[in-house]
């Protein structure tokens, strides 16, 4: 198995299950021309956020990272009539693009895009708290301190998913000078630490390459 084969497999089922129209599509093409990094979430993934978030039944979603707002998207019409969806990004000029994207895609009005580093911006959230689901897909060295807002502003229910935490394989590796493996390795033994979790995690291959994801779901 290689990375052709498992580019090729995510083709074949995306073709068959995820269909992704115009807004999405042109989320991708506008954030690349603005040459944003193409780490967002592949057509399949996208999806399996929205049928989770769909499945859950989350009416209030907060996302950290929004880059192009592509998985913004994918979350935000998983959403109820009456739902909303709070995304922060730390970059002015991805979250433009992401503005855009969002706007393009019909859902200006129910996702709000908030501008800043994400431990600035997640004490103003207390208020507004609980979310139902929490996305995390930001700088993974903060992963941490993420994690203990996520808890913050859910309740018991809520689930919480963490992206990109098996670094090809170098999540295991406890003597890492990577501080992103660090910070994805420390974040995970906390959620195996926590009273209020209970987690699994899941490798994934796929035109992403090898990578995976975390699932906690609060319990009280």
């Amino acid at each position: 198995m290689d990375q052709q084969t498992w580019t090729a497999v995510d083709a074949y089922f995306e073709g068959l299950l995820v269909r992704e129209d115009e807004a999405l599509v042109g989320a991708v093409a506008d954030s690349t021309a603005a040459g944003l990094p193409g780490h967002q979430v592949a057509p399949n993934q996208g999806k399996l956020l929205n049928l989770l978030a769909r499945i859950h039944g989350a009416r209030r979603i907060l996302e950290i990272g929004t880059l192009g707002g592509y998985s913004t998207i994918w979350l935000a019409r998983a959403l109820p009539a009456g739902g909303e969806l709070v995304t922060l990004e730390v970059d002015e000029a991805r979250a433009a693009v992401a503005a855009a994207n969002i706007a393009r895609a019909g859902l200006g009005e129910v996702v709000d895009v908030r501008r800043g580093p994400a431990l600035e911006l997640l004490p103003g959230l207390l208020g507004s708290a609980p979310f139902d689901l929490v996305f995390i897909d930001a700088d993974k060295p903060s992963n941490p301190a993420y994690l203990e807002w996520a808890v913050r502003l859910t309740r018991p229910g809520s689930v919480i998913i963490g992206d990109n935490v098996v670094r090809d394989g170098a999540v295991v590796d406890a003597d890492s000078a990577d501080p992103r493996v660090q910070g994805v390795r420390r974040f995970t033994e906390l959620i195996a630490e926590h009273p209020r979790l209970t987690a699994t995690a899941l490798q994934t291959v796929g035109s992403k390459g090898y990578d995976g994801l975390v699932l906690a779901l609060v319990t009280d």
